[in-house]
């Protein structure tokens, strides 16, 4: 490790002076233009985490997911894919903060602290696993990010490029497991690729499932003009049914049509269909499903449209309560009772799904703080298996020691041939999915295999419970940090009084629910407004923006 280098390489590398950073549920997100400094610094901080972990590799992924084309980001993956330990965000903002406020010999001093504290050994040489999303910006910051990785730290770097962020989580913990088996850099995306593959197909044979036609014609996929289009358009090669998939909004090589008009977001909060659709009249009919990506692919929407043309959303919610129905069916056939089947959700998720999770489902459900890291913590601690996602579409599930063991167990000892393929079944399905975070790839493929062994159309699953109508929106505002929240993020505790304000307007409506949080991605507040008819919940959330708007002004 030479920091004496650093000074040099800071002078050159760090622009942006006299600005806040902080790192947020996904990590650092911003303006693109001032993103230089705080990647210098978190590849500093990168290495410092791998060295922490003996050597072990961390992915550090460029991505601003579902943000505007302008925007940018950079993450830290943990050597077992998870995201970044929280103890160590704040040193990362801490490092960011001081290197673009303070003189440079603060940072050196934070940074030889933050080694003696930590007891890290600096002869180690770190490991980093990186890659970006297809933004124009990404290339540079790319490169502001390597600037202290190699010459300070001389790591050892596997570059993939260009991928999806959750195909980096899987590839960072895939080298790790299998660093004595092969070397790191004959490690690519074809090792994704292959496993799902796999794995779908594995399980689809259980069952002798060629093709859609039980369920749906055709799957419809919105790319969201971002690097799951060229990602998935390679994967859907090595399925049997690419040809039943069709691509619209893949347009990943001109950047400025990121997420515009299109996307999960988009779709989720529109609620309505995305750009392309209406393009090829063969593609809007009721007999396909569809789905969003969105811009980095980590999120996935599905929808449909009915005979009269209606669309109808199979969000976050619906996609969790889908698999709970279908994974407590598999424990039941396989007298696996004491297996813990749970789902996680937060304050977005639609009151109808818990009431239905709860009372019909019969299923544990638990309730945290919006941010993947916190339902990913809840569902990795709480249950065998542990389903959670956000109603965005971020999710994913958990499946424990505890469950392959007595799963495994049941296999050897039972010779009930409905028993043994239900186990077989639940083995096949762990290994759909990508348990390291939330992955549009793999949760598409989850739905689609859940879809077709159940036999159930698009319809028949959105029919599992009505939402009560909700709206999404959101105010920008001079400083998010004024907002501060209690009780998982459902209550305000300030501004002051504010929480007091809301409460009289939501008790006026029937089935009121609402509550207001800061954004951890950009300086707004989101509020989420639920009720029982749809025009008092679109006056709730305008009342709502109004108490805000007198707040900040």
């Amino acid at each position: 490790m030479q920091l004496e280098l650093l000074e040099s390489l800071f002078d050159k590398t760090c622009k942006t002076k006299n600005y806040t950073y902080t790192y947020g549920t996904a990590g650092f997100r911003d303006k693109a233009a001032v993103l230089d400094t705080v990647m210098f610094t978190t590849g500093i901080i990168a290495s410092l985490r791998s060295m922490s972990h003996q050597g072990k590799a961390v992915g550090v992924m460029i991505t601003a997911s579902h943000n505007p084309p302008m925007d940018n980001g950079v993450k830290i993956i943990e050597p077992d894919g998870s995201m970044l330990s929280q103890s160590w965000e704040s040193l990362a903002t801490n490092l960011a903060n001081i290197t673009a406020n303070e003189n440079f010999l603060k940072s050196i001093e934070f940074i030889k602290n933050l080694i003696i504290s930590l007891n890290i050994d600096s002869n180690i040489i770190p490991s980093i696993v990186v890659g970006m999303d297809s933004r124009e910006s990404s290339p540079r910051l790319m490169n502001c990010l390597l600037s202290t990785l190699s010459p300070i730290f001389n790591a050892k770097i596997i570059n993939h490029n260009m991928l999806t962020t959750p195909q980096l989580h899987f590839l960072t913990a895939y080298q790790n497991e299998n660093c004595n088996i092969i070397p790191a850099e004959k490690i690519t995306v074809n090792q994704y690729d292959t496993n799902f593959q796999t794995a779908f197909n594995d399980l689809l044979k259980l069952y002798e499932i060629k093709n859609f036609n039980n369920c749906f014609n055709n799957l419809i996929v919105d790319c969201a003009n971002g690097i799951g289009a060229p990602q998935f358009e390679n994967f859907i090669k090595g399925l049997p049914q690419s040809n039943l998939i069709k691509f619209i909004n893949n347009n990943y090589k001109h950047p400025d049509t990121l997420n515009n008009s299109c996307g999960a977001d988009f779709v989720k909060t529109q609620q309505k269909l995305p750009a392309g659709v209406n393009d090829d009249p063969s593609l809007l009919t009721d007999s396909n499903l569809y789905c969003s990506f969105d811009g980095d692919a980590d999120r996935i929407i599905f929808y449909y449209i009915d005979q009269t043309n209606k669309f109808h959303l199979l969000d976050g919610d619906k996609i969790a309560t889908l698999f709970a129905k279908f994974l407590k069916k598999l424990l039941l056939l396989a007298n696996l009772n004491d297996i813990k089947l749970g789902i996680v959700q937060t304050a977005y998720a639609n009151g109808s799904s818990t009431t239905y999770v709860s009372n019909t489902l019969n299923v544990p459900v638990s309730c945290t703080k919006t941010g993947v890291k916190h339902l990913h913590h809840e569902a990795q601690t709480a249950y065998d298996i542990g389903i959670y996602f956000e109603a965005n579409g971020h999710g994913t599930i958990l499946f424990s020691n505890n469950f392959y063991s007595k799963v495994q167990s049941c296999l050897e000892i039972t010779k009930d041939e409905s028993i043994t393929k239900a186990c077989k079944t639940l083995l096949a399905f762990s290994k759909v999915i990508n348990q390291t975070v939330g992955d549009a790839i793999a949760d598409l493929l989850g739905v689609v295999a859940t879809l077709l062994i159940s036999e159930m159309k698009p319809y028949q699953w959105d029919q599992q419970y009505t939402d009560l109508p909700n709206l999404l929106s959101k105010v920008i505002v001079p400083d998010r940090n004024v907002f501060k929240t209690t009780d998982q993020e459902r209550k305000l505790t300030s501004p002051p009084g504010l929480q007091n304000k809301m409460d009289t307007l939501i008790n006026k409506i029937e089935m009121g629910r609402a509550f207001v949080r800061a954004s951890g991605t950009e300086d707004a507040v989101r509020i989420y407004c639920e009720g029982k008819n749809a025009e008092d919940v679109k006056k709730l959330s305008k009342d709502i923006e109004a108490l805000i708007m007198a707040e900040v002004n």
